[in-house]
């Protein structure tokens, strides 16, 4: 009995969707923008084969729609025994090759190279995934048919499949998004917030009036989160810049403004120019809006050197809007950190308007990731032509970025996606590892603008048109942090970089998600125009970043 229901299983597959899963399964293990786990590999493949199931399932379909010639039963046969063999040769073979292919990135990241992709766990892993989805979606086959047939008796027959077809996705759709989507998300949420509320043992509350969270400060210590004490805390002092500069330094001002310190954006904000106020931010030469990532974290390799270059002369203030990691952020709670980012924004600006020109700081603002989106948004030029700030640098833009999106697209003919160049250079600028920001006879405007992106970043170039288009990114000149293994494929690309969507900040410092302080440097310099520091000065300022990770 078990071998008949074996047999039956097996013949219930349909031969081009088994064609079509297996060159999906293939083309998946090819290199994208970040290295992947055997595990991450075979939930991805597994997922690719079903893919690939589904277009050739429907391929069939329509062949049978329009009424086509169909194969006899013995031929059919022996095409699927055919077919078995196809599949196998092909899948072994590409999975003897995903080694190579992985070590194609990990080589321009500078790692380690793997011997073995653990060709029999990924397909093992696949096999799992594509069983699952199949079966998936064999119970909603069973769930249309069901209602189709309990309407034929009311309805005409295409008229009860449309129906069912309706009510099937209705009742999946129902289940993924209020079972598992949004109880997932509690979930995390919860987590995140938990995690956050932790104290960690080495930070301690400050005792300086000047610091965020002391005892004189208007925002409580306990209020600031995880991420909150953790960016007041750590930093350089003045010493640390005294020390590398041989000069004497103030101690950087920095302000932050919890998730629970205000029950609105609103709120947020005005609790954040009070104390912007109270320890003198607006008395320092310049003053940086930081719209942090979803988590609420400021990058200390974003911050950290724009406090050297301006040997403490600085102050910073950024309000969290989330709990939420970036990616998971940009995806159901987009808009919360646009809300907070303009809130802090048009409170900071407005105080920072009414001030002299001649004594006020130079005004900037800076984001990250998701910061980066919600900062582009916390303002329209049009808003602030009268009374510019003086620059803004923004960071691994995510790919909805509405600004980014129409500077990349309308760049300067023949400059690479990845790397644009935009008019006569005055008002934006694109930079990577390498400085690119020295233009030759471009000159600065009165409000800078430049962003820092890395070839690599899934998070900026992600791309939902992959699925059936090329991306500008991949076409040649390539990016020197990107694999000369990586291909475009309908459907299965689109899949790959998803996965690498999720898995962004995996890749070392440097590649990917995650930006290196020797990075910001020059971009800071720009943006922030600052003098007397020579190239000599500026290498060792890098070096002594990279030293510090070490």
């Amino acid at each position: 009995m078990l071998r008949n229901w074996i047999v039956r299983y097996w013949y219930s597959f349909s031969l081009t969707g088994l064609l079509i899963g297996t060159l999906f399964f293939a083309a998946s293990l090819t290199p994208t923008l970040i290295p992947r786990t055997y595990v991450t590999q075979g939930v991805l493949s597994g997922c690719s084969a079903a893919a690939g199931y589904g277009v050739g399932f429907f391929l069939r379909w329509l062949w049978h729609y329009l009424e086509l010639p169909e194969l006899q039963a013995r031929i059919l046969r022996v095409s699927k025994a055919v077919a078995v063999a196809f599949c196998a040769v092909i899948g072994l073979t590409f999975l003897w090759r995903a080694a190579e292919w992985q070590n194609s990135i990990r080589s321009v990241m500078g790692m380690e190279p793997v011997d073995s992709a653990h060709p029999f766990e990924v397909g093992a892993i696949a096999l799992v995934t594509f069983v699952i989805l199949i079966t998936l979606a064999r119970l909603f086959k069973i769930t249309l048919y069901f209602v189709s047939r309990r309407l034929n008796r009311y309805v005409p027959k295409r008229v009860s499949y449309v129906i069912g077809t309706t009510i099937a996705i209705l009742v999946f759709w129902s289940a993924a998004d209020g079972i598992i989507f949004r109880y997932g998300l509690r979930v995390m949420d919860s987590s995140f917030q938990r995690l956050d509320a932790l104290m960690p043992p080495d930070t301690t509350q400050p005792t300086d009036p000047d610091k965020t969270g002391s005892a004189a400060s208007l925002v409580r210590w306990q209020d600031l989160g995880r991420m909150g004490r953790s960016y007041i805390a750590t930093g350089p002092g003045s010493a640390d810049i005294g020390s590398f500069t041989g000069k004497p330094a103030m101690e950087p001002l920095r302000v932050y403004v919890g998730l629970q310190s205000g029950n609105s954006p609103q709120q947020r904000a005005r609790l954040a120019l009070d104390e912007l106020k109270r320890v003198g931010g607006f008395e320092r030469s310049a003053l940086v809006i930081i719209t942090p990532t979803g988590t609420g974290w400021v990058d200390e390799q974003g911050i950290d050197p724009v406090e050297f270059l301006h040997n403490g002369d600085i102050a910073s203030v950024a309000a969290q809007y989330s709990y939420l990691a970036s990616w998971l952020s940009l995806l159901v709670e987009p808009g919360y950190g646009a809300e907070q980012a303009r809130a802090l924004f048009t409170e900071v600006y407005g105080y920072w308007r009414t001030l002299p020109k001649e004594t006020r700081p130079k005004l900037y603002i800076y984001g990250l990731s998701l910061g980066a989106l919600s900062s582009e948004l916390s303002n329209e030029l049009f808003e602030v032509l009268g009374d510019p700030y003086q620059g803004a640098l923004w960071v691994g833009p995510p790919f909805p970025s509405r600004i980014w999106n129409a500077i990349t697209a309308g760049r300067d003919p023949g400059t690479p996606a990845w790397l644009p160049r935009f008019g006569d250079g005055s008002y934006v600028r694109f930079t990577a590892q390498k400085d690119a920001l020295d233009i030759p006879g471009a000159i600065w405007g009165p409000l800078r603008v430049v962003y820092l992106q890395y070839a690599s970043d899934p998070i900026t170039f992600y791309d939902p048109h992959a699925f059936y288009h090329e991306p500008d990114w991949m076409k040649p000149p390539r990016g020197p942090d990107v694999s000369p293994d990586l291909r475009w494929y309908p459907v299965v690309t689109f899949l790959q970089l998803t996965l690498d969507l999720a898995m962004a900040t995996t890749s070392p410092i440097g590649y990917g998600h995650v930006y290196a302080a020797e990075h910001y440097i020059d971009s800071w310099l720009q943006v922030t125009d600052v003098q007397g520091w020579s190239p000599a000065e500026v290498e060792r300022l890098k070096q002594h970043f990279i030293d510090a990770r070490k």
